[in-house]
């Protein structure tokens, strides 16, 4: 006999979304080109936390549009390519601050103006010059944030913050290229279908206080425990929950189609090596829990026990709702 945890599939729950992260991955790393990848990090002052609170939609619609727009103004003007991105919204630090930040996968390569694939990239450890690149995604964000505050008629509210923004240091981090994609896409795959806080990391709850466990990046990332109150804690972690219908991995230039069709247009065999290969493992047919087994060295239709005889369901639990609502005021009524 096995209890098997019935996913209530929100993407802000701590404990649902383990197979559809490790389905991203896996779809992610198969339709990645065979070739050098940057990870670069844009990071937002914190100064600006107050007017992502106030419109958590817009701020981070314009996050995204800055962010590629940086990066595609550098592709032109540095290598004369359009290039692409695949681009993860991050938004909690380790303690459950408010910390957003994009993480990007740039491909070492792109189309020139004449529709030529050309490879881009020093043979050093970065793509771009990370400080002008900074210097560049200063100055276009902050201008498309106060152009949207002021078409809403709300500059007024944050003129002393955006204005504080452009005398802060702003940061841009490029790590060293990658020969594939595989591996910053696993480190993403950790964020990109989890919210600011799993199940594993909280030590104890008590009646008004919450520990847990979280990395102290000033005292070489050593884990800590953290205490804080209850109300504290839950401030905190529902200010990562995005708004309704947001999309949080975005996909930019020659990254926007992913499909065996673009790509058998995009690359021929002697540009891209391994095409062929790749689009024939995309076509590959597979069944969830097939997929699932592969990614994880688990099968759950396998006993835990002896591991040969097969599961078979007997009961479904009924699910259980708070006591909140229409619910709440039928049990109150019936009393």
């Amino acid at each position: 006999m096995h209890y098997s945890y019935n996913s209530c599939g929100d993407r802000h729950c701590p404990k649902c979304q383990a197979s559809k992260q490790a389905f991203w991955i896996d779809a992610l790393v198969r339709g990645t080109l065979p070739i050098k990848h940057y990870h670069v990090i844009f990071t937002v002052p914190h100064l600006l936390n107050q007017v992502c609170l106030h419109n958590q939609r817009m701020y981070y619609d314009l996050l995204f549009a800055s962010v590629w727009h940086t990066l595609r103004s550098f592709g032109y003007s540095h290598y004369g390519v359009e290039s692409g991105a695949i681009a993860v919204l991050h938004t909690w630090g380790q303690n459950l601050s408010l910390h957003p930040h994009i993480h990007c996968i740039v491909p070492a390569a792109g189309y020139t103006l004449d529709g030529k694939w050309k490879n881009i990239g020093h043979s050093g450890n970065f793509l771009y010059p990370v400080h002008q690149l900074s210097s560049a995604f200063k100055g276009t964000f902050p201008d498309s944030l106060k152009r949207a505050l002021r078409k809403q008629n709300e500059l007024s509210l944050f003129t002393e913050k955006v204005q504080a923004a452009y005398k802060t240091k702003w940061v841009v981090h490029c790590k060293p290229s990658l020969a594939g994609a595989e591996h910053v896409i696993k480190y993403l795959g950790q964020y990109t279908h989890r919210v600011a806080i799993t199940n594993e990391r909280i030590l104890n709850i008590t009646d008004n206080k919450v520990t847990f466990i979280a990395k102290d990046y000033r005292d070489n990332a050593i884990k800590k425990p953290v205490t804080m109150d209850g109300i504290e804690f839950l401030r905190r972690f529902t200010m990562h929950i995005l708004p309704r219908r947001f999309v949080k991995i975005r996909r930019f230039g020659i990254y926007n189609h992913t499909t065996k069709r673009n790509l058998a247009l995009q690359f021929t065999e002697e540009e891209k090596p391994g095409i062929d290969a790749l689009i024939k493992q995309q076509k590959t047919p597979e069944t969830n829990v097939e997929r699932f087994a592969r990614l994880t060295g688990v099968n759950p239709c396998i006993c835990p026990v002896c591991k040969t005889g097969r599961m078979v369901i007997i009961r479904e639990l009924p699910r259980i709702r708070s006591p909140t609502g229409d619910t709440f005021k039928k049990r109150v009524k019936q009393i």
